[in-house]
């Protein structure tokens, strides 16, 4: 009896001691094929305009130029992404930047350490039919509007689009419906009014006639007229102890996306369409070259966050979140993102 007691003490501690393991290796980046660095990014919905750097990274080679191991997993949810890179399922995660600050309220540490875009990219679209009931975010009381799911950046906006026009998160209802057809199927059976959702979704929606765009936060201006300035959103973010015990790595996959961000300013729609999975197009290549048209202005060609817009997120968070409502004045803002990294790329070419 001792003997087995002894036996089932070691395998207990063998299970802790391999979950430990696991947990620090999470925090450094392991090692790949031929000894390169090897990094597993979750990206909030792969197929997404918004998020087209990730992918396009991949299709032109540039994460393989630096010599580094890039593994792209997709989630239709940036605050399922968030959870996964907070658990340490993943190294890194390409989402909106908001989620840093909302994870700092929550004492954790997370930093953007690519920042593609200065603005959402994304609309907050009606269906036709509700389009005389809902001319403005003062119209959200008593309506069904559809986001991502609670807590993704989609409906962190629509909570601060209601918030400026005095509507209370409690006073219309948020529908976790996804993205792409999930989408568009709830707008046509009833289940959603309206929502907040990106290109290529925007497209398909006001190409059928099925929706019209109320909020557009694909152009500077329109994020501005929204939001009282800009919005940095699409970033690579990661934890703060990854980025400080690998910097190595964490250069390498800057040099890869801001060369990619610069070939997105050099090249057409049409040119970044064809490099993109022929999937993606969704059987219709001349609306999904549309969809990169209408949202391309977005990405910012340097991958350097905007101070003054991140100072804005702080005040649109603000503005709604209980979470950070209560903490606005002792966030560190300068613990949310960095540009060591892309100041670097720069120098380097």
């Amino acid at each position: 009896m001792r003997i087995r007691r002894i036996a089932g003490a070691l395998a207990a501690l063998t299970v802790v001691a391999a979950a430990t393991t696991a947990c620090q290796d999470s925090r450094v980046a392991a090692t790949g094929e031929g000894g390169k660095p090897k990094v597993t990014i979750m990206v909030g919905g792969l197929e997404k305009v918004i998020y087209l750097p990730a992918m396009l990274t991949q299709q032109l080679g540039n994460f393989a130029a630096q010599g580094i191991d890039v593994e792209l997993q997709s989630e239709q949810s940036g605050a399922n992404a968030e959870t996964a890179l907070v658990a340490g399922q993943v190294q890194g995660v390409v989402g909106f930047y908001d989620h840093t600050i909302d994870l700092q309220a929550k004492d954790q540490c997370i930093k953007s350490v690519v920042q593609l875009a200065n603005i959402p990219g994304e609309a907050e679209v009606v269906g036709t039919k509700h389009a005389d009931q809902i001319k403005s975010s003062a119209d959200f009381k008593g309506k069904k509007l559809g986001v991502t799911s609670l807590g993704s950046s989609t409906d962190f906006l629509t909570k601060a689009l209601a918030a400026k026009a005095g509507v209370g998160a409690d006073q219309y209802t948020p529908v976790k419906v996804g993205a792409g057809q999930t989408f568009i199927a709830s707008l046509d059976n009833g289940g959603i009014d309206g929502g907040m959702t990106t290109d290529p979704t925007i497209a398909q929606l006001t190409n059928t006639g099925k929706a019209k765009v109320l909020y557009d936060l694909r152009t500077p201006e329109g994020t501005k007229a929204a939001l009282g300035g800009l919005y940095p959103a699409s970033s690579l973010y990661m934890s703060c102890d990854f980025v400080d015990r690998n910097k190595d790595a964490v250069q390498k996959l800057a040099n890869a996306f801001v060369a990619t961000l610069k070939w997105i300013d050099q090249h057409s729609p049409e040119e970044i369409a064809a490099k993109m999975p022929p999937s993606y197009s969704g059987g219709d290549k001349a609306l999904y070259v549309k969809s990169i048209k209408d949202s391309i202005g977005m990405f910012n060609g340097d991958g350097k966050m905007d101070a003054d817009g991140a100072k804005n997120v702080l005040e649109v968070l603000s503005s709604f979140s209980k979470n950070v409502q209560p903490k606005k004045a002792s966030i560190d803002l300068s613990k949310t993102y960095t540009t060591e990294f892309v100041d670097a790329a720069a120098k380097q070419g």
